[in-house]
């Protein structure tokens, strides 16, 4: 195991304990806010023939449910910097309950657009990130692991909602399907209620506060450091220059001077690129195979596929990030996993019938489960845990364009070409641009913190040596003040 980074909480997270019931909180959280709007494209074919829409219309209905998710992040950082993560769950599970019974009485695609999209997309957003937050505050030698067992969520309920939404369509319909996923949906706010505060009157608090001085710079370090290289040196050592004015009113609530945070942009921009391709190959999946002619089940069941591979890429990943290895460059293996992502949906069309989208499904659950896993531990890494929280908001916010945006261009793509190769063409080469684009300016960012720190080094070893040669010079000085203050023999004769 590499040597943990510091945290700058104020305490020793736990790293176990309460933590495990949260992680569990967590992946029931984080499954329901990412699995749910990929399970509900099962009804997007009869809902599309049922209000007679094409297929870019229908896809607005994950796209803005997701988008909403991301755009609502930056309210859920303030509610949960003021509030704590529990209540923020709890508010958002009976949001998204009451966004899907509402959408089983629509009766337009405009409805289920504002039921379904925006309320339930902010009630997720109310999930999400109070459940990545907390994580950061129990775990931090086993963060990593933590993380990749929380995201396991997704692919899970993806896993079970697909067959299972399947089946209350044949049974009940899309409307009756609203309506009982509607009550299932409450069960975030059994998630939320595991979300105990933790803080500095815990328990790992208390021990640190008995432990001497130098015992606890030992263990935890200075308390003001970030959790990383990256975090504690984004500019040459220098801390991020305090807004002033109405920048400093807005920096109360979010940290808006990780805008300066070179790591952090790096991390934006590489995002934003990836996430125009991110969602629509996905979203497309089961459609795409009834355009081939499969049964409606065989179809659904590719997405069960794709979540179990996922299911155990994610914790696989996070093992695997958690090594000596990789974890002192992790963000190389995100770049990695981000170009794998786009390699694959560029060899998706030449998959011919259900044989080779179950290849297709397999490798492509092994490279979603791989981003989903390291998505949130590269921000932390770069951040640190006490400025996560604004980093997600900023960061959703700003994603939620491409999340909007991707899959009805890729439904706009398959409307204009019938046929859905191309769209798996264009999100594969945005996917693959991303990643060489992460893998470029991680390296240059890896060297820049290296020079940074090397200079950091010399300039206090330079301070080291100047204190230690002013010492003696002080003492020679001294004696030789005292010996010319001493009398001659002469003159004491005199």
């Amino acid at each position: 195991m590499p040597p943990p980074p510091t945290t700058n909480l104020g305490y020793i997270p736990p790293d176990g304990g309460w933590g495990w019931p949260v992680v569990f909180g967590a992946f029931m959280s984080i499954g329901f806010s990412y699995a749910f709007p990929k399970a509900l494209t099962i009804y997007f074919k009869e809902i599309q023939e049922f209000f007679s829409v094409s297929y870019s219309e229908i896809a607005w209905v994950s796209s803005i449910m997701l988008a909403t998710m991301y755009a609502g992040g930056p309210v859920s950082s303030i509610l949960v910097n003021k509030y704590g993560s529990r209540p923020v769950v709890i508010s958002g599970g009976v949001m998204c309950a009451v966004a899907m019974v509402a959408a089983s009485f629509g009766t337009s695609i405009i409805q289920l657009y504002i039921c379904v999209g925006i309320i339930g997309g902010m009630g997720l957003a109310f999930n999400l990130q109070p459940s990545l937050t907390i994580i950061g505050k129990y775990f931090l030698k086993k963060r990593p692991m933590a993380n990749g067992l929380a995201m396991a969520g997704s692919p899970v309920f993806l896993c079970t909602l697909a067959p299972v939404n399947q089946l209350l369509f044949d049974t009940f319909g899309w409307r009756g399907s609203f309506f009982i996923l509607g009550g299932l949906l409450l069960n975030c706010c059994v998630a939320g209620a595991l979300f105990r505060p933790i803080g500095v009157t815990s328990k790992s608090a208390q021990k640190q506060d008995k432990k001497p001085i130098g015992e606890e710079k030992v263990n935890n370090g200075a308390s003001s450091e970030p959790s990383s290289p990256q975090a504690a040196n984004p500019f040459s050592g220098r801390e991020p220059a305090k807004p002033a004015g109405c920048c400093q009113k807005v920096n109360k609530f979010i940290d808006i001077s990780l805008f300066k945070h070179r790591g952090f942009l790096i991390y934006l921009i590489g995002n934003v690129l990836m996430f125009f391709g991110f969602f629509a190959p996905i979203v497309f999946l089961a459609p795409y195979a009834k355009h081939l002619g499969i049964d409606e089940y065989s179809a659904a069941f590719l997405l069960s596929i794709l979540a179990i591979v996922d299911m155990i890429a994610r914790p696989g990943t996070g093992m695997v990030a958690n090594t000596r290895w990789i974890r002192p460059k992790i963000q190389y293996f995100f770049s990695f996993s981000v170009a794998y992502n786009g390699v694959c949906h560029l060899l998706c069309p030449l998959a011919s019938g259900y044989l080779g989208l179950v290849m297709y499904a397999v490798f492509f659950g092994l490279a979603f489960g791989m981003v989903c896993a390291l998505l949130f531990e590269t921000l932390m890494d770069l951040v640190g845990a006490q400025r996560f929280s604004s980093a997600v908001g900023l960061v959703t916010i700003i994603e939620c364009c491409p999340v909007l945006l991707g899959p009805p261009i890729g439904g706009a793509l398959v409307d204009a070409f019938g046929d859905y190769k191309y769209m798996y063409y264009v999100c594969g080469a945005v996917m693959l641009l991303a990643g060489i684009f992460l893998f470029i300016m991680n390296y240059y960012n890896y060297r820049l913190l290296e020079k940074e720190e090397k200079e950091r080094e010399k300039k206090e070893e330079d301070e080291e040596e100047k204190v230690e040669l002013e010492i003696p010079g002080s003492e020679v000085c001294c004696e030789s003040e005292e010996t010319n203050e001493k009398p001659t023999t002469a003159e004491q004769e005199a």
